[in-house]
């Protein structure tokens, strides 16, 4: 038996469905882009002043023709992540501006130098099965900002990436250079290396870059991930059932947009649901609300079959303290209890503006013990304990037995030593110290993995470019781009 988590019973949910296919249809979604008007109502939507008005039949239309499953691949062309089904998987959160300094344990912009030590430390780790542009570097042209950072981690990962574009314009040159390190746009579509979010602006709005992403992914083969973003009693109805309605009405939208664009291409029903503190004004990731409203909308992505994503493992707090272990490990464990696809957002404080790769370290404990919980207690041995005590008697010495040295690995996780499971020490370090140790510890023995040569020396001669027009000179020399550790 597996354990599981649901907050939703069957009746619940076809009553969010409904609702959704309701706004949909008499209420609409703003659109934006001439040539989204055009698909959309090419494929039967209504548009009325900007706002299209979509049927429920498009809707099931659209849903239908969306893959159940697909997977992303390593550099070496390995499945490595799976999106469908109660399959699990975590990444470090995306799209920082900031990192915690370790040394001053205060807040500052994030560099390529921050980057690179946190995709040495995720790469280390086997707890994050996929990698993400997790910062924003401050020394990157706006212009050029995606391309960047994900040509940093694919110069220094082997793994899948989560990754996005902020423009219509960013898009082309991410998947140019995805293609390059595929080695050409049809390997690329037959083993995505990444998958990309893509954002509707709550509430029920559709921005021109937003849409023509979805649409040139859709059509690229490359994998999109809707996150539709309610804020609970600011963008979205108050009521977290009222926030998943609007969610799924916001995520079917994207669906149809891009199944419209080309039948059959993979998406994942995603998100960053939250709700608004009232007291403080502020979006909090860490609030057990937030998971609540991630939990129940998988549950909807769920019952449609699709492929599933969420927001959680982040803490609000501005320091790795208690507050954003107890947030962090909290989410981890509902998360993977839900039975969500890829849950991101490891790493982050701060309403997800900070990250810090300390806290990326404990959260992975926090991800082993969640993935541990998942896995469940199962019979390994032919009589649960009799044939043991047969052995034993009433002397207790079950370390002696061969079962025990067998089987303790499978039985309990054994965490690394960033988790303090040794005698009382009075002149022990913090949680902090140990995991800024570990940290130390898996950049002194990461080696970046083996790219072709051929494709290596493409890949920067494309990035020489795009930063020499964009008058970034200081990083363009080949074998120079983000070398810093």
């Amino acid at each position: 038996m597996k354990p599981s988590l649901e907050l939703l019973d069957q009746p619940f949910i076809e009553r969010i469905l409904a609702e959704a296919f309701e706004l949909l249809a008499h209420h609409g979604v703003k659109v934006q882009a001439p040539q989204l008007i055009e698909l959309l109502s090419s494929g039967g939507a209504r548009i009325e002043n900007g706002i299209a008005k979509i049927p429920e039949s498009v809707c099931v239309h659209a849903l239908a023709t969306v893959p159940r499953e697909f997977s992303l691949y390593n550099r070496a062309g390995d499945p490595v992540v799976h999106y469908g089904g109660d399959s699990v998987q975590f990444d470090p959160g995306s799209s920082c501006l900031n990192v915690l300094d370790p040394d001053t344990l205060g807040e500052r912009p994030a560099k390529s130098s921050d980057l690179v030590r946190l995709v040495q430390v995720a790469e280390m780790l086997p707890q994050y099965n996929a990698q993400s542009t997790a910062l924003v570097c401050e020394e990157a042209p706006e212009q050029i900002a995606d391309l960047y950072r994900l040509f940093v981690v694919l110069r220094h990962s082997q793994k899948p990436v989560i990754t996005g574009a902020f423009s219509a314009r960013g898009l082309d040159s991410t998947i140019e250079l995805l293609a390059l390190e595929s080695g050409g746009r049809d390997t690329l579509k037959a083993k995505p290396r990444a998958v990309f979010d893509v954002c509707p602006s709550p509430p029920l709005n559709w921005s021109g870059f937003g849409a023509e992403n979805l649409m040139d992914l859709a059509r690229a083969g490359v994998p999109a991930e809707l996150i539709s973003m309610p804020l609970a009693g600011a963008t979205a109805p108050v009521t977290l059932a009222g926030s998943v309605v609007q969610h799924a009405a916001e995520s079917i939208s994207g669906i149809v947009i891009h199944q419209l664009a080309k039948p059959g291409a993979p998406i994942v029903w995603g998100g960053a649901p939250a709700i608004f503190d009232m007291r403080t004004g502020t979006t909090p990731m860490g609030a057990i609300e937030t998971a609540m409203l991630n939990v129940a909308c998988t549950q909807v992505g769920k019952y449609l079959k699709l492929p599933t994503h969420g927001y959680l493992v982040a803490s609000d707090s501005k320091s790795v303290d208690a507050q954003a272990g107890m947030e962090s490990g909290m989410s981890a464990l509902l998360g993977a209890l839900a039975g969500i696809n890829m849950i991101s957002g490891a790493g982050m404080l701060n309403f997800l503006a900070c990250h810090s790769v300390e806290k990326l370290v404990i959260d992975a404990e926090a991800i082993a013990y969640a993935q541990r919980f998942v896995g469940g207690i199962e019979p390994r041995t032919e009589t649960l304990a009799t044939a043991m005590f047969a052995a034993v008697g009433h002397s207790g010495e079950f370390l002696k037995l061969e079962d025990t040295r067998r089987l303790f690995r499978g039985e309990q996780y054994l965490p690394s030593p960033v988790i303090d499971r040794g005698s009382p020490n009075p002149e022990g370090s913090s949680t902090y110290d140990r995991a800024r140790e570990r940290v130390g510890e898996l950049v002194a023995s990461y080696t970046r993995p083996l790219m072709d040569g051929r494709i290596e020396r493409d890949l920067h001669l494309f990035m020489e470019e795009r930063c020499e027009r964009a008058g970034m000179r200081q990083h363009v020399r080949l074998g120079e781009f983000a070398e810093v550790t």
